[in-house]
């Protein structure tokens, strides 16, 4: 794994100018401040769609700044942080706290970094499946399903949790990220966490089983489309169009949106153990809790303390101050679908963010 992703840092070296450039809604606006000079990151996918509406804001109030945005990736996103390519990263993963404490090319020696969660959404299933529009699963199915375990529609487990669906005797196709991504981190998270005696393998951002894969969420979601008996999983802002299913939580069936996803975060804590300005909440993913729809995923921006380039960190500052500002979280809710953070988290975020120098 990390050879791999070596090689993705030396790829994201030399290929970042030119890719940044062409990812990112660079429209000025005519907003004047103080502010000027060019932001790059890169990183999460299920970001991308949310950064788009950042930015546009921003650069529409900041006419002296450009901000562009990579979404190569979480994995990616991250390396390129810690090499110095960009100056800030998305990601569906936080940095461990090693990392946070670690050699990083952008920022000020031992100021170290932290992890901002700013963007929330549920991780839907999306299905295509012959004669079946609605479909209810627990997570010991799913886990079944993508570990290979339940290989056909009309599973006898399948059939039970969705009385009166007609399910095909078909072989289920499960598609999964192709990719090192956050997304495949927060799905075998919440597997391992909610069904453990269904699920053999640890959490990780690169999908542990062969079978159908793609490249990105977008890629995931185009194989859905295309497909026949297909079940996939991905960010629910890209699951436009496609069917989605239903959670068995408890003894709710919890459909994926954004207030049972924001839902999940009111009954986690923080993680132990990390500095007080570095904010990475601890899914409850076997949560009961009535409403809760525990399959989320909650993506970090990922900054320096310190860094530097004074200049940089004046203008990373100014960007996530408007990132986390309700007017902010409602841009990204509108335009990606996704689930503003509380008013709670939100101060916390807001104090970490002025503590950016």
């Amino acid at each position: 794994m990390r050879v791999r992703r070596l090689a993705l840092t030396i790829t994201a070296l030399a290929a970042a100018s030119g890719l940044l450039g062409g990812c990112a809604v660079n429209e000025q606006g005519q907003g004047q401040s103080n502010l000027k000079g060019t932001l790059d990151g890169a990183g999460s996918s299920a970001q991308g769609a949310a950064q788009d509406a950042w930015i546009a804001g921003f650069q529409r109030a900041n006419g002296s700044v450009t901000v562009n945005y990579d979404p190569a990736g979480s994995g990616a996103g991250r390396e390129q942080f810690i090499v110095g390519a960009v100056g800030y990263a998305g990601s569906d993963t936080a940095l461990s706290i090693e990392e946070t404490s670690g050699t990083l090319a952008r920022c000020t020696e031992g100021s170290g970094a932290i992890d901002l969660p700013v963007y929330l959404s549920p991780i839907v299933l999306a299905f295509n499946v012959d004669g079946v529009d609605r479909l209810q699963l627990d997570a010991a199915s799913v886990a079944g399903i993508f570990s290979g375990a339940i290989e056909r529609w009309n599973d006898p487990g399948l059939v039970r949790l969705n009385p009166g669906a007609s399910l095909p005797d078909a072989r289920i196709t499960p598609v999964h990220r192709s990719d090192d991504s956050g997304t495949t981190e927060n799905f075998t998270e919440y597997l391992a966490e909610a069904a453990p005696e269904r699920w053999p393998t640890e959490p990780d951002d690169a999908f542990p089983f062969e079978g159908e894969a793609a490249q990105g969420n977008s890629g995931v979601a185009a194989v859905i489309r295309d497909g026949v008996n297909v079940i996939g999983y991905l960010d629910g802002s890209r699951s436009e169009g496609l069917d989605v299913a239903a959670l068995v939580v408890g003894d709710d069936v919890v459909e994926p949106d954004a207030q049972s996803a924001a839902a999940v975060v009111d009954v986690s804590p923080m993680e132990p153990d990390r500095a007080d300005d570095d904010l990475v909440i601890d899914i409850d993913r076997a949560t009961r809790e009535p409403g809760v729809y525990p399959l989320v995923l909650v993506s970090y921006l990922i900054t320096c303390r310190e860094y530097a380039n004074p200049g940089e960190g004046e203008l990373v500052r100014g960007y996530l101050q408007w990132v986390a500002s309700a007017e902010g979280q409602d841009a990204a809710a509108e335009d990606a679908g996704s689930a503003p953070i509380s008013d709670s988290l939100r101060e916390r975020v807001q104090a970490a963010v002025d503590g950016i120098g």
